[in-house]
């Protein structure tokens, strides 16, 4: 597949993130313009707010983990990256339980993190709570573990974490492909495993 095929995806799968929130807000607006009730327009306003809140969320992560923010060989601090996953999964159903130390990783590390977590949390559509923690004594690694009352890893994700694209590539299976090229680029390996309504990824 060519790099500007990649890209394209790539920004699908942004533009579908947002196109609900950014909607939400367009509705909010359209509401303020043509009501007078005081109550129509405060509920308005907190639409407004909460969907403008989401779509910055979802473009920051998307800023780090799909793209080249920083420059090359920057560092990225832990606490900082809890902190947009944090945003990202905020109002949602899945709760984000995030040990990992605040210390710098080099920003493809935390990038192979962001998407690992993005997957674990997509495997969980009825909700569910993801815990991100780093292996006792070792850094550069991390654990993910996911738990849900349904658990759902689909075999076009299996593939594109495993690099294939036989029938070709979407703009959902585009996020687990990236996930692959990077931890291809950095050496890494991701192994993961279910059970019974559980997820578990591991970098390392």
């Amino acid at each position: 597949m060519e790099d500007i095929e990649i890209a394209a995806l790539l920004v699908s799968r942004v533009c579908h993130d947002l196109v609900s929130p950014v909607g939400a807000v367009v509705n909010g607006l359209e509401v303020l313009e043509d009501e007078n009730d005081a109550t129509m327009r405060a509920d308005a306003l907190r639409l407004v707010a909460a969907s403008a809140e989401q779509a910055a969320a979802r473009l920051q992560f998307a800023r780090l983990a799909f793209g080249a923010a920083g420059s090359a060989g920057a560092e990225l601090d832990l606490a900082e990256v809890g902190r947009i996953v944090e945003g990202l999964m905020k109002g949602g159903r899945v709760e984000l339980v995030w040990k990992m130390p605040s210390v710098t990783w080099p920003k493809d590390w935390a990038k192979l993190l962001m998407n690992a977590v993005l997957i674990a949390t997509d495997c969980l559509p009825r909700g569910g709570t993801v815990t991100v923690e780093p292996p006792e004594g070792i850094t550069q690694r991390f654990c993910i573990l996911g738990i849900g009352p349904m658990v759902r890893l689909s075999p076009e994700t299996e593939r594109a974490l495993a690099g294939e694209f036989p029938s070709g590539l979407d703009g959902r299976s585009i996020q687990p492909y990236l996930t692959s090229r990077i931890a291809k680029h950095l050496g890494a390996k991701l192994s993961i495993t279910t059970a019974a309504g559980e997820i578990r990824i591991a970098g390392e």
